[in-house]
């Protein structure tokens, strides 16, 4: 034989024992004959260098997003659009991942994830990553997009660049919209650095001169208005021919702070933005009142701890210094920027103008011929009805909900809210039902982080209606997505069930990939009405025998599943696994997939955001793929699909492949038991397989790389889901 053994081997055999240890092993090394093949010691799942770092990965995420500032592919105001995404999720990854790390580090927890690397190297690197990003986020602005739009006809103006008349305008209304409610903030012993609300815009101040009391110039705060927008359209008049231009709330009070000072000369005025922790926290064995504890926890969060300070680039070291210090933030926390500190309110431009030429061409989601005629409960009764959001529309749910409240033969309503909008017709149908006196009870979980205030003021409406709010588990989120309806048909009780993997949102269905799932199958129905009893009532856990439910039987059943799947491949046949969920970083779950991809499962994920696996590990990931999409919509469907020795198996879920929504949230997984729709679901995952454009591989480095289609016909995922389910407008 021409094989050579495999270079692992030692090349003598007095290197290499037995696996006793006492004898070393006499085997043939020459190029005749048969040779060994080498035995690889057993692999330590545990080892950290088999997992990436949760937070680092998140950071990878948010970089992705920047990337498609810079992607031709999209049209040009959202292009705009993902770099002011970029900006609003830094936000919230410094408000809560970066937050969480320095209140580790302050209370000396050494604690480490599965990647074993320790708090203060893990904010180290994060700092190091977020400043480059930030500031080429800036240069992505400057350089390239905002020049391009004004190619376009839309020009955002600089003070140095106003016209007279459009000084005299800011002049204008800077005196009768901003002078009446802006309130300057002296800096002296009796007027003490103000506590200013978090990301809210401010200035510090630098002055010279007596004030009307005889004190000594020194320095100001100016916090501006936060009633009043970030941008203004300058009157059309005022434009130069052929432009929409556009004004920073910034620039009218840069432009005149003097003012607010009389007699007082301002030597600089620049802008900065304080992100504070703005994770709650809840204890659920100190709070008797969930509701009132979360009243408190939002007037908290505005005032968390300090975690980034951006100021303006032209800042003097000497005042960013002294605001590091008024809000004991180091130098790693600083972050200068050339632009305005709060690029997310740049969003408003989007809805401002009315050029549809430079944004994403619009769809109208299709409707399935079965629900577009008659009672939505006979169609449902008559076969499970699968939507695959916004491709198809997500009306047919609320319009069930409108046809239950209205049914007089509807009894009972059940439903889980966690985001839903505090003007859902989701809510107006639900209390429509409750005010004609159907049994309405709604489990709304109130720390929906960031939805929180919108949730509490739902629940008093639904109260208020007639309906019974339960606030869910104290120390579990109920994350499930589930209607129940009981209705009388015949004198006989029907149940009929809506199960998804996205929130009960209108907006967002438009924009986020999910499957709502629409059923009269007695077990789900059965399975579903018994969720919502360990919901609102006490007992032992009920037995549920179609779904998987979190914290009870999902994770033990989803390593199962996957262990079967890596036991199918031992023998010798066909295995594969695709999963497509938003984040995987649950180290029981991953040590299961490095398992069936030992055995020999080929195992495909799809993983949006968050990925600790380790993919092209030789002996442990090999068999292992992942690809996170990015593109016009965000993939939020969680799918599980095993191929189970040719009786396939797929599932929907409201649950990541995370700790917190294996054991510390309440999920729904369900299976889709009609093979049509199956098999429709496993050519949706087979699609964004192939995409070749808008798909990034994450390599064994950690790093990702954006497919590309070279000479080949590029495939967008998404747009292919567009044009097979959605109608063009």
């Amino acid at each position: 034989m021409d094989e050579q053994a495999p270079d692992s081997l030692p090349s003598s055999s007095t290197d290499q024992t037995s696996s006793d240890g006492d004898m070393p092993l006499r085997i043939n090394r020459t190029p005749t004959g048969v040779q060994a093949r080498d035995t690889l010691p057993e692999t330590d799942l545990d080892d950290t260098q088999l997992y990436f770092n949760r937070e680092l990965s998140h950071l990878q995420f948010n970089i992705r997003v920047l990337e498609q500032a810079l992607d031709d592919a999209h049209p040009l105001l959202n292009r705009l659009m993902f770099l002011l995404i970029f900006s609003s999720n830094m936000d919230e990854f410094f408000e809560i991942r970066v937050a969480g790390l320095k209140h580790q580090i302050a209370l000396g927890d050494d604690t480490t994830a599965a990647d074993g690397r320790l708090p203060k190297a893990v904010l180290a690197e994060i700092s190091q990553i977020a400043h480059t990003q930030i500031d080429r986020q800036y240069q992505i602005l400057n350089d390239t997009l905002l020049p391009a739009l004004e190619t376009h006809g839309l020009r955002f103006r600089r003070r140095d660049q106003w016209t007279d008349q459009q000084k005299a305008w800011t002049r204008a209304f800077f005196d009768n919209e901003i002078m009446p409610v802006i309130s300057p903030i002296g800096l002296d012993p009796s007027h003490p650095f103000p506590r200013l609300v978090n990301k809210s815009l401010n200035f510090i101040v630098e002055l010279e001169g007596k004030d009307a009391f005889g004190r000594a110039g020194g320095m100001a705060i100016l916090p501006a208005p936060r009633s009043l927008p970030r941008l203004m359209a300058l009157p059309k008049e005022l434009c130069e021919e052929g432009f929409s231009e556009y004004v920073f709330l910034s620039s009218m009070i840069h432009a005149h702070a003097d003012e607010l000072f009389p007699g007082m000369r301002v030597r600089g005025c620049y802008q900065f933005r304080l992100t504070r922790n703005a994770d709650m926290s809840v204890d659920p064995e100190e709070v008797s009142d969930l509701a009132s504890a979360l009243r408190g926890e939002l007037l908290a969060r505005r005032y968390g701890s300090g975690v980034r300070l951006e100021v303006a680039d032209s800042c003097p070291d000497d005042l960013t210094n002294f605001l590091l210090r008024q809000f004991e933030l180091e130098s790693d926390d600083l972050y200068r920027v050339k632009g305005p500190v709060n690029l997310t309110r740049m969003m408003s431009v989007l809805g401002d103008v009315d050029r549809p030429e430079l944004l994403y061409r619009p769809f109208t989601p299709s409707i399935p011929k079965a629900l577009k005629a008659g009672s939505l409960f006979d169609a449902i009764a008559k076969s499970d009805i699968l939507l695959h959001h916004p491709f198809q529309s997500f009306t047919p749910i609320e319009d069930l909900l409108r046809e239950a409240a209205r049914d007089p033969h509807v009894l009972a309503i059940k439903q889980t809210l966690y985001r839903t909008g505090s003007d859902s017709p989701i809510v107006s149908a639900l209390v429509e039902a409750a005010s004609q006196g159907k049994e309405v009870t709604v489990v709304i979980e109130l720390r929906a982080r960031f939805d929180e205030a919108d949730n509490l003021q739902l629940a008093s409406r639904l109260q208020e209606a007639g309906a019974i709010v339960v606030y869910g588990i104290m120390a579990y989120k109920t994350h499930a997505k589930m209607l129940h309806i009981v209705r009388r048909e015949k004198g006989e009780l029907c149940y009929y069930a809506h199960l998804g993997t996205g929130n009960y949102h209108s907006k967002t269905a438009k924009l986020y990939t999910d499957y709502s799932l629409l059923t009269a199958n007695k077990a789900l129905c059965a399975d579903v009405h018994k969720v919502f009893q360990q919901l609102s009532g006490m007992g032992r856990a009920r037995k549920i025998d179609t779904l998987l439910h979190a914290p009870f039987t999902l994770h033990e059943r989803l390593v199962e599943m996957i262990d079967r799947e890596a036991q199918i491949a031992r023998k010798g046949k066909r295995a594969h696994i695709i999963i497509k969920c938003n984040s995987l970083t649950e180290p029981k779950l991953i040590k299961a997939l490095y398992r069936a991809s030992q055995a020999g499962v080929e195992c495909d994920l799809i993983i949006r955001g968050m990925c600790c696996l380790k993919p092209g590990v030789p002996g442990v990931s090999e068999n292992i793929r992942v690809r996170s999409i990015i593109g016009r919509l965000l993939e939020h469907t969680r799918v599980f699909h095993f191929h189970n020795d040719g009786k396939s198996e797929t599932w929907c879920s409201s649950a990541d492949f995370m700790s917190r929504n294996m054991f510390h949230r309440v999920e729904t997984c369900f299976p889709l038991l009609d093979k049509k729709l199956a098999t429709r679901v496993r050519k949706d995952l087979e699609t964004y397989m192939v995409d070749n454009c808008q798909s990034w591989l994450l390599q064994t480095d950690g790093s990702y790389q954006l497919q590309d289609p070279g000479k080949s016909d590029a495939i967008s995922a998404q747009e292919t889901l567009l044009y097979a389910y959605a109608s063009k407008s």
